[in-house]
């Protein structure tokens, strides 16, 4: 009470308490970061518009999706998703620009020219006909029925092709004023018909470099990348070291694996019966199965699809041979064939002829037995007159097969793909015979269009045991991975490198990696991304180094990481192996000139004996500036801006140091129509309009990338 009655008479007490808790609010961590930190849900801005983690999810889903379908990697598909995101919103902000918009007609009037149904005969009818409606009916029975990842699936795709269709349709509108002139294209056909024949020396950089050997400093990376700087502008980036220790197997390790495979061939397994064993079991398919380390195959193949080490001795071999124990990359494996035959191919129609207790009957009325008498009268109309077949479609269950005329397509006798009452039929049938077989689904009228002979095909089982390190191996893989890393604490990275090649450790050079690569070049682990995002937190400094353990293959990975580089000019050494080569010839081109100047030949012919060269003669164009296979522009321009007889001076091209002489000069006549020319030259620059408008759009857009800042952290709590 004397606490409440002191703050009643001097009130400035309430507002100091007041404010004090609020300091302390406030300079939690914790809150400071809440209050101040970026909204974890915007990824980014494009000119202003945001683009949300959902947007990202949504259309990195979907880049997924169709990369699983493809059978594509899905590794680094979030730089992808994020550049898509950004073109998307710079294209719609410019469709918006021209007062245009994807109306409902429109799109769907559009569809059928997008690829993936373009490119997919199911979404056309016999006629041709694009089948709107049913994708239509689709999408709606997904919505009606709570089908929520089919139906948000669409609505990924269909944002998708929506920008797609605004791309072609705002490139159309600007390109549509694109055109080619008749002086143009006069000039232009002047231009690709003048020819010039000349004779030359080249120096060959490789040849120059073999005999004098350039080492490349970092300041000449540096040189050639500041007079470059549009091609090696870099966004933030890491420069890292890897020191890679694989958990491979001993030597040791192998011959146990050798021994353990040589037993279950030999003498059997603690769950074999008395007495069994690979050799002489009865049971060959399931006694691999339950001793080997993968699953075995149950199919034929052909000679070519087995092991090659046993290719040779297959065709010869007769059922229960034993082949191995042979190495087959990773795995030690005992094979035995457990058969061989024919592989011939069966063309096969049919009708399926339902009834109502059956399980593809649907509404169907008529009874087994009323369906049976149905499919035998059928069969013998068929069979006496095979031409009368798509008479009885209509009477067909398999609505699929029926949209092919009843067409199964070819089916392999080695490779059952029916049930086997109907594989039966189709594999021991002759050409052009018909019959009625039943199955689960009903009686089928079965009509064999035609047969081809395969090649033989084999039936093995094998024995197959992993190569793996044993535990001894890791524990002696894992204490030279901590010992090194304990070794390179507070070191340089020149002592980093210098030590990994000392012990002889698989090191590889520093590389530039950004955040979102997804994969690092040269490495391709399930740590990959764990890496990148090391790499890039914000505690990280020059200097620091992690290891780290892959959990599919129990390899050691220590990273140095030597340099942190924001926004700016690519680091010269992170980019070493893509530039060198280019860096050396352009030293040589110089050192040669250099030489090539001091000199006082007269003659191409002296100028080639003193360089232990030749004369060669070739003919050039401003649109062919080909050389001994080389394209060399600078030298094709050359030959057109000298005087007859006269030798030029050194041109540092592209190979080589070329000297030249022009002997002559041409103007071809033209036998290229200059309408199609024009039309021709209009297309060309169009496509390349659009593209560098595009780069261009890109280049010159605010884009605001806030990813690196708030990737990791937690949507907050709805």
């Amino acid at each position: 009470m004397a606490i409440l009655s002191e703050i009643r008479r001097r009130p400035f007490l309430l507002m100091g308490i007041i404010a004090l808790a609020l300091l302390a609010f406030l300079i939690n961590p914790d809150t400071l970061n809440k209050v101040f930190s970026k909204n974890p849900d915007i990824l980014g801005k494009v000119n202003g518009e945001e683009i949300t983690r959902e947007d990202f999810d949504s259309q990195y889903q979907l880049l997924r999706q169709q990369a699983e379908h493809q059978g594509q990697p899905t590794t680094g598909l979030e730089e992808q998703t994020w550049q898509t995101l950004v073109q998307y919103k710079i294209i719609e902000q410019q469709f918006s620009k021209m007062g245009l918009k994807i109306s409902d007609d429109l799109f769907w009037s559009q569809l059928r020219y997008e690829p993936m149904f373009s490119q997919n005969p199911s979404f056309f009818d016999s006629k041709g006909n694009f089948k709107v409606q049913s994708i239509k009916q689709m999408v709606s029975d997904w919505q009606k029925s709570g089908n929520t990842e089919g139906y948000n699936y669409w609505l990924s795709l269909r944002k998708s092709i929506e920008y797609g269709m605004m791309a072609r349709l705002f490139l159309s509108n600007v390109s549509n004023g694109i055109t080619t002139g008749k002086k143009e294209s006069e000039i232009l056909l002047k231009l690709k018909n003048r020819i010039a024949n000349i004779d030359y020396v080249k120096i060959d950089y490789d040849n120059f470099l073999e005999k004098n050997p350039i080492t490349v400093s970092t300041k000449d990376l540096a040189d050639y990348i500041r007079n470059r700087p549009l091609n090696f502008r870099s966004e933030p980036s890491r420069s890292i070291g890897i020191v890679y220790f694989p958990a491979l197997p001993s030597s040791r390790d192998e011959e146990k694996v050798k021994s353990e495979i040589e037993k279950l061939l030999n003498e059997g397994s603690d769950m074999s019966a008395e007495g069994e064993n690979f050799r002489n079991t009865q049971h060959d398919s399931l006694y691999a199965s339950l001793n080997s380390d993968v699953p075995v195959a149950p199919n034929y193949f052909t000679k070519e699809q087995l092991p090659q080490e046993i290719q040779s001795q297959i065709s010869s071999a007769h059922a229960g041979q034993i082949f191995g124990p042979y190495k087959n990359q990773k795995y030690f494996v005992v094979s035995k064939l457990l058969d061989k035959k024919p592989s011939d191919s069966t063309l096969a129609r049919h009708i399926l002829i339902s009834y109502k207790e059956n399980s593809v009957g649907g509404e169907e009325k008529r009874t087994k037995e009323q369906a049976k008498k149905l499919a035998d009268s059928i069969g013998d109309i068929i069979k006496t007159d095979p031409g009368r077949f798509s008479e009885f479609l209509k009477y067909s269950a398999d609505k699929g097969s029926t949209q092919n005329r009843g067409a199964v397509g070819w089916t392999v006798s080695s490779h059952p793909q029916f049930v086997p009452e109907f594989q039966k039929f189709v594999d021991t049938s002759a050409k052009g015979s018909t019959g009625v077989v039943e199955t689960q689904f009903g009686f089928h009228i079965i009509n064999i269009l035609d047969k081809k002979n395969g090649p033989m095909v084999y039936k093995v089982a094998s024995l197959v045991k992993e190569i793996k390190p044993s535990e001894e191996t890791e524990e002696k893989i894992d204490t030279q991975a901590i010992r090194f890393i304990q070794q390179i604490q507070g070191k340089t990275f020149n002592e980093y490198s210098n030590l990994a090649k000392k012990n002889a450790y698989n090191f590889s050079n520093p590389k530039s990696v950004k955040r979102f690569d997804g994969r690092i070049q040269g490495l391709g682990t399930d740590k990959d991304t764990d890496i990148l995002a090391w790499a890039f937190d914000k505690k990280r400094k020059k200097g620091d180094t992690e290891l780290f353990t892959s959990e599919s293959t129990g390899d050691k990975i220590v990273v140095y990481l030597n340099g942190i580089y924001e926004e700016k000019l690519a680091n010269p050494e992170s980019v070493r192996e893509q530039i060198e080569p280019l860096v050396k010839n352009q030293i040589a081109a110089k050192k040669i000139i250099a030489k090539l100047q001091s000199g006082k030949a007269t003659s191409l012919d002296k100028i080639a004996a003193a360089l232990g060269s030749s004369v060669e003669n070739t003919q050039v164009s401003f649109f062919d500036p080909s050389i001994g296979g080389s394209a060399e522009p600078k030298v094709s321009g050359a030959a057109f801006g000298i005087d007859k007889g006269k030798i030029s001076k050194p041109i540092e091209g592209v190979s080589g140091v070329y000297l030249i002489v022009k002997k002559s000069e041409s103007q071809q006549k033209s036998k290229e129509n200059l309408a199609q020319t024009a039309e021709l030259i209009s297309k060309q620059v169009a496509q390349i309009f659009g593209q560098k408008l595009m780069m261009s759009l890109q280049k010159n857009a605010e884009i605001k990338d806030y990813r690196a800042e708030i990737w990791h952290k937690v949507r907050p709590q709805q």
